[in-house]
């Protein structure tokens, strides 16, 4: 029963920090959700999973992206790391977010973080940046143009959060979104 309980720790160890410990063979764990369930899928939804993943993962990198450049950008000019209450976030932000952060909890599940930054919408970072335009106002060109691009990526979001597929024109779009992006801070 030890040996058990000391065996299902390291595992949990080694999966919390992505390591194999080698200490168990592959073929004596127990098969993977995934590899018991996801080849029930139908064959073409799953090819359309794999096509739309690198635009999921192109939007997960991006998102996470501009957080960190908000949340860095301010707190440096707040000279402090519990700037989230403080007057550079509009109120109505802040009441959304909570909002969210309890619906959250209320559903009984993981909170998926802890930063309230990572409960607003592409449209709501727009805000704050833009509400905040004097630290902000040196990293990018144009404020208007900030505008249109994160415009553009929440609605360039939505097929991609909600499992629909990109349309040809739209994955164009999004390509060129995302230079615009980076182009708004040359």
């Amino acid at each position: 029963m030890t040996n058990q309980m000391v065996m299902e720790d390291l595992q949990r160890i080694g999966r919390a920090h992505n390591v194999d410990l080698g200490h168990v063979s592959s073929a004596v764990s127990a098969p993977e959700v995934d590899d018991v369930y996801y080849p029930q899928f139908d064959a073409a939804v799953r090819e359309e999973a794999a096509a739309m993943s690198k635009h999921y993962e192109v939007f997960y990198s991006l998102e996470k992206t501009i957080r960190a450049l908000v949340s860095e950008t301010i707190e440096a000019a707040e000279k402090r790391e519990d700037w989230w209450a403080s007057a550079r976030v509009p109120a109505s932000i802040q009441t959304d977010v909570a909002s969210r952060v309890q619906k959250e909890l209320d559903a009984g599940v993981t909170r998926r973080s802890l930063d309230e930054l990572d409960y607003t919408t592409f449209g709501e970072l727009s805000v704050i940046i833009a509400a905040n335009w004097d630290i902000f106002g040196g990293l990018f060109n144009s404020k208007k143009a900030v505008e249109k691009v994160m415009a553009s990526l929440n609605a360039l979001r939505n097929p991609i959060a909600h499992c629909s597929p990109l349309a040809e024109d739209e994955v164009l779009r999004l390509q060129l979104t995302v230079r615009d992006w980076f182009r708004l801070m040359e």
